[in-house]
């Protein structure tokens, strides 16, 4: 199929529901030649399209390192090029296709998970820009819901984004931080459950509007519940006998 067709077929698969269907009819494509198109739509007007682009991004970019893992760090070296200031682009999408494919992909996540941490740490590759800010914040949560202990190291970093003037900052941040479970956050999630500014989020292949403080509050709860899971575990493996 000719790069225009794969690219006019690949758009209306993003545009089709059930959009699990459509992202497994976008995965039967070969790999190499469905990258492209899908970095083009991360530029798409339609909200629906550019996210279900990085969703497509991230399975079909896990699904190219089963066959070939060094092509698969092409792509994420060129998604970090793209948020590169040498690139003389913007990014727009490439935070959130780093996050979506390491959460699909344990290998990928072990070897660039700390590069997407960097970027909303001021001492290293630190994004300035803030819009594009907002992007490297869902895919940092992306991939902490999947893989938390990859970067646990990241909650410090995220208390100037709850403390930010900007709600879809502090909507984000506090979305991630209930990943985290940090004690670091939690005084700064307290402040926000009163937090009535709303946003629109994308999780579980959806858009969906919430507020700071319901964000703020689901992150406590869950933070909470993961503590007491760690104090139990922690118990448990006291109370054993030895040799056990």
């Amino acid at each position: 199929m000719g790069g225009r067709k794969l690219k006019k077929k690949i758009l209306e698969l993003l545009n089709d529901n059930p959009f699990e269907t459509s992202l497994d009819k976008i995965c039967r494509f070969p790999p190499r030649q469905a990258v492209n198109p899908l970095f083009s739509f991360f530029y798409h007007s339609d909200e629906r399209v550019k996210w279900r682009s990085v969703t497509a991004m991230g399975a079909v970019v896990a699904r190219l390192a089963q066959q070939d893992i060094e092509s698969s760090r092409v792509v994420m070296r060129r998604l970090m090029w793209n948020l590169n200031d040498e690139s003389g682009g913007i990014g727009w999408g490439a935070p959130e296709a780093m996050g979506e494919i390491m959460a699909r992909h344990e290998k990928l996540a072990e070897e660039y998970a700390s590069i997407l941490v960097s970027y909303i740490n001021q001492n290293g590759n630190f994004i300035e820009h803030e819009i594009l800010q907002r992007g490297v914040l869902w895919g940092l949560g992306r991939l902490a819901y999947a893989r938390p202990q990859l970067v646990a190291n990241a909650a410090a970093f995220l208390l100037p984004f709850l403390r930010s003037n900007d709600a879809i900052h502090r909507g984000l941040a506090a979305w991630v931080s209930g990943a985290l479970s940090s004690e670091i956050t939690t005084p700064l999630l307290q402040d926000l459950v009163a937090d009535e500014a709303r946003i629109t989020i994308f999780i579980n292949m959806n858009l969906v509007e919430s507020t700071v403080g319901k964000l703020a509050q689901e992150a406590l709860a869950g933070t909470t519940r993961i503590s007491l899971e760690k104090q139990r575990s922690k118990r448990q493996a006291v109370s054993k006998p030895p040799g056990e």
